[in-house]
């Protein structure tokens, strides 16, 4: 395990109501609100009716940037930053899910560059003062609402980045399960593909005497591989929704990635899925995700994948290795079908012609991952073999 230094500041109000606290957390930065949010899903479920009306008991101002993308597009951060300029704004509030917490986060951290927002998504260590971020979580995936990261799209330039800073994680995020109990069965089975794939980023990974961290990324996928299926088939069920909620945080706080050296592999791949296509996330990784597992599977990485077979799909141990590792791979597949995800790029309108140039971009930096290294080639052939 490597050295770290140990900071996860958000502050977290989990449970039912706790909305409560909204008033008197948001008083602590001060009076003047921009609310960052995107369709109307807040509205017919009657979560902005109630943010609204305890903001107006409490006389705290507020602005609204409405309409964010599912995949946030920079010209949206745009218009956040000039509202927060006229407006001296003092706290950014986001309601949603991962993509209105993205945006809200570049507005916050680009309102005090003077230069073009987009340079920094690009260049992260562009940004200098960021204004402060909360949210109100209505969707279990990105876990933006416990993180530093916001991943931001440029349809110009056909470019989806992610970029960070440790004043872009929000001051304090609302975490009710129930706000989750609407969530479309689509939008549940993503986000629960997306949570899992950010444990794999951080589980697939080289770094030595990692134990507790491995042992703790295992019990989140457990918990998604169990609650995942059941929120699908149970949308009210509290307990199915709060595990999933409690998992999406977890996964990419920091918990698993400490005493780590890690470079993700997946993600930056299905990034130009997204920038190109527009693709769902979550559905992008869940398509992806088993092609990369079959792909970089050697001898260098077998244990890894064994572990993974025994440990979390619980497969017999006496086993040959390779066996183990082949079935924790299709069970991944199948749970990802199970849970009425696509397992191919073109059945999601990814087009066989634009497959060269998406694996050229994705490994525009170098290459990609460091669980198995992989070039603009290596890509390409795991793109073919999802397509």
């Amino acid at each position: 395990m490597l050295n770290f230094d140990y900071s996860i500041p958000t502050k977290i109000f989990f449970g039912k109501d706790k909305v409560n606290v909204l008033a008197d957390e948001l008083k602590k930065y001060g009076t003047r609100v921009l609310l960052v949010y995107g369709g109307g899903s807040i509205k017919r479920n009657g979560i902005y009716d109630k943010v609204i009306d305890i903001l107006k008991e409490n006389k705290i101002n507020f602005w609204e940037l409405s309409g964010v993308e599912p995949n946030p597009k920079i010209k949206t951060v745009k218009n956040g930053v000039d509202i927060c300029r006229k407006n001296l704004i003092d706290i950014v509030l986001a309601i949603g899910g991962g993509s209105s917490i993205d945006c809200a986060k570049a507005v916050a951290a680009a309102c005090y560059y003077e230069g073009n927002p987009w340079d920094i998504v690009a260049d992260p260590q562009k940004i200098g003062k960021v204004l402060p971020i909360a949210s109100i979580l209505t969707l279990s995936a990105t876990g933006s609402e416990m993180d530093r990261n916001a991943v931001i799209s440029n349809t110009e330039t056909n470019e989806k980045l992610g970029t960070r800073h440790p004043d872009m994680a929000p001051k304090f995020s609302i975490l009710d399960p129930t706000y989750t109990f609407t969530v479309p069965k689509n939008q549940t089975a993503a986000g629960t593909a997306d949570i899992m794939s950010h444990v794999f980023e951080e589980y697939f990974q080289k770094t030595e005497g990692a134990y507790i961290q491995d042992r703790l990324a295992e019990a989140i996928l457990k918990t998604c591989i169990k609650y995942g299926i059941k929120a699908i088939r149970e949308p009210e069920n509290y307990e199915a929704r709060a595990n999933l909620m409690w998992s999406s945080s977890l996964a990419i706080n920091g918990l698993l990635s400490y005493g780590k050296n890690s470079k993700w592999s997946v993600h930056p791949m299905e990034h130009e899925l997204s920038a190109f296509y527009d693709v769902t996330h979550g559905v992008g990784l869940a398509i992806l995700t088993p092609h990369w597992m079959e792909y970089v599977l050697d001898g260098s990485t077998l244990q890894n994948f064994v572990d993974y077979g025994i440990n979390v799909w619980n497969i017999d141990e006496g086993l040959e290795k390779y066996e183990i590792a082949q079935k924790a791979i299709l069970r991944t597949k199948d749970y990802f079908v199970s849970l009425g995800l696509p397992s191919k790029l073109s059945e999601v309108g990814i087009k066989e012609d634009k497959l060269e140039l998406m694996a050229n971009q994705a490994a525009r930096f170098g290459d990609v991952g460091s669980f198995k290294p992989l070039s603009a080639n290596d890509v390409l052939n795991i793109f073919k073999a999802a397509f």
